[in-house]
């Protein structure tokens, strides 16, 4: 497996073919917990170059929709794939993947999953947001208990997929749904739907940013894969890894990264 390079080595031709950015958001465009500043603001300065900018999030419906109509993007991914959210003449659109009646059942199914890990796994929490989850699980394993040990992450993850359910790791939860789509699916879907782009056939021109294990089908696609630098506190246990690692951390790498790529398009 090819180590990670730093951003910086990143060659400008590369980032010159950039026409959006995908990222994540918990650890890469936040710091503990936190959104800076310079991280907003770099956002900002992103749209206002004419660059899309679509964050994809295993964060629920409810984190979705809202910072969509505050946050100057494209559209925000939620719930590691299961819908994306944006707007249409300021009005809130949202697309999921599955039908009503197929959401109505799964979140039967997640709730009663979800009083199991409860059970099982002593330490954990649901989110503090779950009750606003459209689509799947999420146990809370470091954002507001004192953070699990490896073997009791595992082990949610094992009851997770021994009930059928894919399951994945972010730096604060542990996520489960039923199906098999994920950040990149539902991104190659909201580009095509909403920009009419291949993300396949044009995966230059998109720079992907994250931070956690639940990036790593990210990781794997795009070229100009890009880990903000907390990153490196996971990498072994990443099967695909970013391409490239900035010198901050959270917000302040993202903030990083979107400097020198709007620097490289200045006339």
């Amino acid at each position: 497996m090819t180590v990670p390079t730093s951003f910086s080595a990143l060659p400008d031709s590369a980032l010159r073919r950039v026409r959006g950015i995908l990222t994540d958001i918990d650890g890469t465009l936040t710091t503990d917990g936190q959104l800076p500043a310079a991280t907003y603001m770099a956002l900002d300065r992103l749209k206002r170059a004419g660059l899309h900018v679509i964050p994809v999030t295993g964060r629920c419906i409810a984190w979705a929709e809202i910072l969509t109509r505050l946050w100057p993007v494209d559209a925000i991914i939620g719930e590691n794939g299961a819908f994306y959210s944006h707007l249409v003449d300021n009005k809130l659109v949202t697309r999921f993947l599955d039908d009503a009646a197929t959401r109505e059942a799964n979140l039967f199914r997640i709730h009663a999953l979800g009083q199991e890990i409860l059970r099982e796994v002593p330490g954990c929490a649901l989110a503090s947001d779950q009750a606003w989850h459209a689509a799947d699980l999420a146990i809370d394993h470091a954002e507001d208990v004192a953070p699990l040990r490896q073997a009791a992450v595992d082990r949610i993850v094992a009851l997770m997929r021994g009930a059928g359910m894919t399951a994945t790791v972010s730096s604060i939860h542990v996520n489960g749904w039923f199906g098999h789509h994920d950040k990149l699916s539902m991104s190659r879907l909201c580009v095509e739907e909403l920009l009419g782009a291949d993300i396949d056939a044009q995966r230059d021109e998109w720079l992907f940013i994250g931070d956690s294990a639940n990036d790593v089908a990210m990781f794997g696609h795009f070229p100009l894969s890009v880990g903000v630098a907390n990153v490196r506190d996971i990498l072994d246990k990443l099967p695909m890894k970013p391409a490239y690692i900035t010198e901050a951390a959270g917000g302040e790498g993202f903030a990083e990264m979107a400097e020198r790529l709007l620097a490289i398009r200045q006339p």
